[in-house]
């Protein structure tokens, strides 16, 4: 689309849409904004030349700055509005000539002159200078350079008006710089949060689409081979067995995660919701085999967190099942501790040999180190394995959480 735009100049209401387009900075808008009103500050200082110029001393001198002024005023319009003079050195050039031309005043105009009226080339033009720092620099540089253009007008008249009832130019110099860089800091935040939403509906859709991928793909063939290694019977029937679970397991996580819609946010996209009740959570996979405690009353987390557990429990009672024994019983029990939650799961199984762990991570066998021991990292938290033949296996996690007040 842009270029198509750029091989028809001929149109200049398509030029003005291309620059606009390609103008990527957040603060762009207020930028050519900014340039209007360097544009009417101009023609006002204009004015004023055209009305005092007889009472100046100097007026031919005073003609020939404002051409320096004219000139400036059509470069740093059109760098700004463009882009490329967006930077402190256009900036700080900008104050310079602001400031340079109000001390001229002293030169151009008697000591009476300058008492009685505002600073030539008028006040109003030399703010163009404090916006441009405010919406470059923030708040704090634009308040800065209101006062250093604010006293540079104070020094040419020679005093300083405590009466800021009566003389309240400085304050409104300075209260522009304010306002004008909390408006530039407020934009770039927006973005900044346009940005990020941007990206998780990205990564949104990339799931979801890999989720139709896994339906179509992974879920057909476990169900393909779990059936056919019933039909088939003998040996292929364990095979059946645990494709058919794999299938069960595989299907729940792609239900679930279409059904909570996590994003990276911790916003239910189903909802408003951001925080789950982990209890109420845990005590879903109690089964048979496995017994769930958890205080009585609600223990809310992020739902995130939370999301994040259920998924690290998950993965430890699945090798409860697969490997501590057909009879192993697993026992699950959730604590509260204010500032974080602890999860152990303990079974009475056949329990890990030594050197199993790290021989399975050799093997590229990251259930324990990616499905387990990563979540709980990623969350800044630790997971603890206590396990030996015979002994059966204990995982205690501990995850930090934060509690809205």
């Amino acid at each position: 689309m842009i270029s198509r735009r750029v091989s028809e100049p001929r149109d200049p209401g398509r030029a003005r849409l291309l620059a606009t387009e390609t103008d990527t900075d957040p603060v762009g808008p207020l930028w050519r904004a900014a340039q209007l009103f360097r544009f009417l500050s101009y023609l006002y200082a204009l004015g004023f030349q055209i009305a005092v110029n007889d009472d100046l001393r100097h007026d031919d001198v005073a003609w020939a700055l404002f051409g320096v002024l004219s000139a400036w005023s059509l470069v740093s319009g059109i760098a700004y509005y463009a882009g490329f003079g967006r930077n402190r050195y256009w900036v700080g050039a900008d104050v310079a000539v602001a400031c340079g031309l109000m001390l001229t005043t002293s030169y151009v105009a008697d000591t009476a002159w300058a008492l009685n009226n505002q600073t030539w080339p008028t006040t109003l033009w030399a703010v163009n200078a404090v916006i441009s720092v405010a919406l470059l620099a923030g708040p704090i540089w634009g308040m800065g350079s209101g006062l250093l253009v604010g006293g540079t007008s104070a020094f040419v008249k020679g005093a300083f008006d405590l009466n800021l009832g009566r003389n309240a130019t400085i304050i409104i110099i300075v209260a522009t710089g304010m306002a004008v860089g909390l408006a530039a800091v407020i934009a770039r935040r927006a973005h900044a949060v346009l940005v990020r939403a941007a990206g998780i509906a990205a990564a949104t859709e990339e799931r979801e689409r890999l989720s139709r991928e896994v339906h179509d793909g992974v879920l057909q063939v476990l169900a393909l081979i779990a059936r056919r290694g019933r039909e088939i019977g003998g040996p292929t029937t364990e095979l059946a067995e645990l494709a058919g679970e794999q299938e069960r397991a595989l299907r729940k996580l792609v239900s679930d995660a279409d059904r909570i819609g996590i994003s990276r946010t911790g916003i239910s996209r189903t909802g408003t919701e951001r925080t789950a009740d982990l209890g109420a959570i845990l005590r879903r996979s109690a089964t048979e085999r496995v017994s769930v405690s958890a205080p009585a009353t609600p223990v809310v987390v992020d739902v995130v967190v939370a999301e994040e557990i259920r998924a690290a429990v998950r993965n430890v009672l699945d090798n409860v099942i697969h490997h501590a024994g057909a009879s192993a019983q697993a026992f699950v029990l959730l604590e509260d501790l204010g500032d974080r939650v602890v999860v152990s799961v303990r079974d009475d199984g056949v329990g890990i040999p030594a050197g199993r762990v790290e021989e399975a991570r050799r093997q590229g066998r990251m259930g324990i180190s990616t499905s387990i021991v990563g979540r709980v990292e990623a969350l800044g938290g630790t997971a603890i394995l206590d396990s030996g033949p015979g002994a059966g296996t204990e995982w205690e996690l501990t995850i930090p959480v934060e509690r809205e007040a």
